[in-house]
């Protein structure tokens, strides 16, 4: 009897021992809590966001053609002007003094030209007479009255004399010469005098004034800019800066919507004009200029300010989405039981997606647009979705608005600059978990994902699986056997780098 009590005891010790252990193992193992989101139905916008800035459609600088002090000033800030308007005077009195002696001397010249022309009649008189006196001369000689000395005489005067009726001509001809000289030094004169004036070369509102009355104004290699006029402010332009990604995607005549932060509730709308070839190159981040026209009737914008332009590439409306996160998903698992999961809910063999969850790298998490879809994939029930052309659907990582980009990303060169990487190639195949609270089990579902807003991803097909609206997909995980980092996040990711 005593050997059977204690054989019991024993046995109850070891039964205890085993439950010890098999709770303390069955408590070691990690316990993850699973983020949800559910599967909705609805519409999904992509759109290219970027900020640039309103101008008129005309600008004109209105400068100083000559140095002098400003005078008098007729127009401020905001004045409307005519063309031909008076705008600013400079001090005169240098300039037209300097126009006074170009007239004098215009004044002498023609003067000079007279005593010329006088000197050539003179000149002219004496020949004859010289000329009648050798006439005269050679009768005399050949009676033998004179000698032939005399008539030698008579020659060389009559000669002298029109050598000099020569020279007075070309007399006159230098002073006509100067008189026109002085006359283009008087046109001159009166040109810079005219310029003092400074006067409106359009119509339109004076948006920048850089004078006041008693400053002096230096025009020597470069005109200055005294003024700045906006030709017509009820049409304006927004000078965008686009992301050489979003350039594809942009075509003219699209309509476009953008904000300004003086009027935060209003939406302004305009068209595509132009899109620039002249790329603007920073720290490796390209851009190209798009130009935005709208209509300013009421002439609420101005010159300088930033807009917000937002510029619609795609739209699907009554589609399913999946929220960005849950593309970006991967479970914590071994490779082996993602294998597990793929062949038990049939995505076995894997394709390129599954490969690379199963490797342990992230799946596909941004949709391309444009691809064909696969061999017998059914599409999801009651999508009615009108996506963008082909290769107007690549969206990106939440957080990534169209049109900004971060710069420096990559390795680091010498120098600072930051090394330019190739981009990723993303296919539009992802793999979803769907979570079963019932089960507390995922579930693969391979997808072809269409469009993008940036936050919600539009599920364009269904490839393998069932994925309906309020499913519940997962979005990250938290292991709550383990100790929380401060500062890790809830859904897997690491926490916040030290010194921030």
């Amino acid at each position: 009897m005593k050997l059977t009590k204690k054989k019991w005891l024993i046995i109850g010790l070891i039964v205890i021992v085993v439950g010890v252990s098999a709770a303390w193992v069955l408590n070691k193992k990690d316990k993850v809590q699973y983020f949800s989101q559910p599967v909705e139905r609805g519409d999904v916008r992509s759109v290219v966001e970027a900020t640039g800035t309103i101008s008129a459609v005309t600008t004109v600088q209105v400068g100083s053609q000559v140095s002098g002090t400003i005078s008098k000033l007729y127009v401020d800030f905001n004045s409307r002007v005519k063309k031909g308007q008076v705008l600013a005077e400079l001090d005169q009195s240098l300039l037209r003094g300097a126009l006074l002696s170009a007239e004098a001397d215009l004044a002498n010249a023609r003067a000079n030209l007279v005593a010329a022309q006088a000197a050539v009649n003179k000149a002219k008189a004496t020949a004859l007479q010289a000329r009648a006196d050798y006439q005269r001369t050679t009768g005399l000689a050949q009676a033998g009255v004179m000698s032939l000395q005399q008539l030698d005489a008579a020659k060389a005067t009559a000669d002298t004399s029109d050598a000099a009726v020569a020279a007075a001509d070309a007399q006159v001809v230098q002073a006509q010469a100067q008189v026109q000289q002085r006359q283009a030094a008087v046109t001159v004169a009166q040109t810079n005098l005219n310029y003092t004036v400074i006067h409106a070369p359009v119509e339109g509102v004076v948006v920048a004034r850089n004078i006041d009355i008693g400053q002096t104004v230096a025009a020597s290699l470069q005109a200055p800019t005294l003024f700045i006029i906006a030709q017509d402010l009820s049409k304006m332009q927004v000078y965008t800066a686009t992301d050489e990604s979003d350039v594809g995607m942009i075509k003219t005549n699209q309509p476009v919507s953008f904000k300004v932060d003086a009027f935060p509730k209003d939406t302004f709308q305009g068209r595509v004009d132009q899109i620039r070839m002249n790329a603007t190159t920073v720290q490796n981040v390209v851009t190209y200029t798009t130009v935005v026209d709208f209509d300013n009737p009421d002439q609420k914008l101005f010159p300088g300010m930033t807009a917000y332009v937002t510029i619609p590439v795609g739209a699907a409306t009554n589609v399913l989405k999946v929220p960005n996160g849950a593309l970006r998903y991967k479970p914590d698992m071994p490779a082996t039981e993602i294998r597990a999961l793929y062949q038990k809910y049939g995505l076995a063999p894997a394709d390129s997606s599954t490969q690379r969850a199963a490797a342990g790298q992230p799946a596909a998490g941004q949709p391309a647009q444009g691809a064909q879809p696969a061999q017998g994939a059914q599409p999801v029930a009651g999508g009615q979705g009108q996506t963008a052309a082909p290769g107007q659907g690549q969206g990106r990582g939440q957080g990534q608005g169209g049109g900004r980009r971060q710069a420096g990303q990559g390795g680091d060169q010498p120098g600072g600059a930051a090394a330019p990487q190739p981009r990723e190639q993303r296919p539009d195949i992802a793999i979803l978990w769907k979570y079963h609270a019932d089960t507390k089990q995922l579930e693969p579902v391979r997808v072809r994902t269409g469009i993008t807003d940036h936050t919600y991803t539009e599920v364009a097909q269904v490839l393998k699986g069932n994925l309906n609206e309020k499913d519940q997909v997962v979005v990250g995980a938290a292991n709550l056997s383990k100790t929380t980092q401060p500062g890790a996040s809830p859904l897997g990711g690491g926490g916040r780098p030290p010194g921030r």
